[in-house]
């Protein structure tokens, strides 16, 4: 095969057991793909964007088996590894520009439609993900959050979102912590237990999908059929659809475009009820921070505290468990600072994942060669806005036509990245540039 004909992937997609999965039961995993099998409809990667594009081309195709395939254990990837927010509304951060507000409307429909669709695929067949649609809070600490709450006011009166401002005595009410001086609750928006989701959607997936984890796809022959080279096997398929985000540049595909940071963040033990009764009027929420680089922090149905406030270029990789307990002292100074009257509650696990980004924070969307189809670069909303993207694509690969595909399509094109060593320059910059005059927020 000429190098034309062939995208070859690096076969190292590492992974370790920490993560939201960690706090539900063990589950038994599907089989690795072994064999060679043949099909009409392959989807690489089993996140949010996969599980909507199989779902949608199950739909579709009823009388097609999709194959649906992941490099790791279900969960393991970036989608059982954020916040858990299912944004319906993105922050723009800076002052209201009159020129962007057709984009920003776009990009809300977007996001808009993934809460959708997710909200009718958790409540049929019902399954326990904490799903809570209550939208969340976007709050300040520091005097650049501070201003930049003005800016978001500003921006949702102009795109008539519904939202409610909240001062620093309600906030400290509502969330059991004096931290934050200034805040927005928007009403639109859901929490979720990322890792459950996950599951539960591959679980209620129609019969027509299979899924096989621990199945890394090492390379793409190119042709009619398409092969996908596998460790223990082969598929020929005549469709394909690439959703493994940042990944698919280990398959050749939007190299120079997109890049990824590696994010962590640590979980509290369950708080009793003492400990509860003093955070405040609110038994669950989320919370969003001003400063691009300013701390997420979670009160979870079950009852705990999660804080992510890390973010850096890692390679594209995981920390290691060594980089990962060196993290938890920021994840602690983090935690105190909002929470001295918890001083005392441990953590108890820790966790890391890697999302994917783009210089100029676009997303990716369309037809990537004969037959090959890609979203992805997500720059950290891709719980909804991953969801919205695969079910478009699936739709869209299969001949479709909808407004939602418009919307996909009309992404920005992407900026180039340049290459290594000028890439891990570039990335590690431009990741640090988000913590610049972080403070407080952290």
């Amino acid at each position: 095969m000429s190098a034309l004909s062939m995208t070859s992937g690096s076969g190292d997609f590492p992974t370790d057991r920490h993560g939201w999965a960690e706090l539900l039961p063990e589950r038994q995993a599907s089989r690795p793909l072994n064999g060679d099998r043949r099909v009409a409809w392959a989807v690489i990667g089993a996140g949010v964007t996969g599980l909507a594009s199989a779902r949608r081309l199950a739909e579709l195709h009823p009388d097609r088996e999709i194959l649906l395939l992941d490099a790791r254990l279900l969960c393991q990837g970036a989608s059982g590894r954020n916040s858990g927010f299912a944004v319906a509304v993105s922050h723009f951060a800076g002052g209201l520009n009159a020129d962007r507000i057709e984009s920003w409307r776009r990009v809300n429909r977007i996001n808009q439609a993934g809460l959708d669709l997710l909200r009718e695929q958790v409540a049929k067949p019902a399954f326990d993900c904490q799903w809570r649609e209550d939208g969340f809070l976007h709050a300040a600490a520091d005097r650049a959050a501070i201003r930049e709450c003005s800016h978001f006011l500003r921006y949702l009166e102009a795109m008539e979102i519904a939202h409610t401002p909240l001062d620093a005595q309600t906030l400290s009410a509502r969330l059991g912590t004096a931290h934050y001086r200034t805040g927005v609750h928007v009403h639109e928006g859901a929490l979720l237990q990322p890792a459950a989701l996950v599951r539960g959607l591959a679980d209620s997936l129609p019969a027509n999908v299979r899924l096989h984890e621990l199945s890394p796809v090492l390379a793409i022959e190119k042709g009619a059929p398409l092969t996908l080279k596998l460790p223990k096997g082969e598929v020929r398929a005549d469709n394909l659809i690439l959703a493994t985000n940042h990944e698919a540049v280990k398959l050749g595909f939007l190299r120079r475009y997109l890049t990824a940071s590696t994010l962590s963040g640590s979980f509290t033990r369950v708080l009793n009820d003492e400990e509860l009764a003093g955070l405040g009027s609110e038994k669950e929420w989320g919370i969003l921070s001003l400063h691009s680089g300013g701390a997420t922090v979670r009160l979870t149905a079950d009852r705990r505290l999660c804080l992510r406030n890390t973010a850096e270029y890692n390679g594209a990789a995981l920390l290691s468990d060594r980089q990962l307990a060196d993290r938890q002292s920021i994840h602690r100074a983090g935690f105190e600072r909002r929470f001295p009257q918890l001083a005392h509650v441990p953590f108890e696990y820790a966790w890391s994942g890697v999302e994917g980004i783009s210089r100029n924070s676009t997303n990716f969307f369309g037809r990537k060669g004969d037959n090959i189809y890609l979203a992805g670069g997500y720059n950290g909303s891709g719980v909804s806005r991953g969801t919205a993207f695969g079910t478009a694509l699936a739709d869209y690969a299969s001949g479709g036509h909808s407004s939602l595909i418009d919307d996909c399509l009309a992404s920005a094109p992407g900026a180039w990245i340049p290459p290594r060593p000028f890439l891990d320059i570039g990335a590690l910059l431009t990741v640090r540039s988000r913590f610049r005059g972080v403070g407080l927020d952290r």
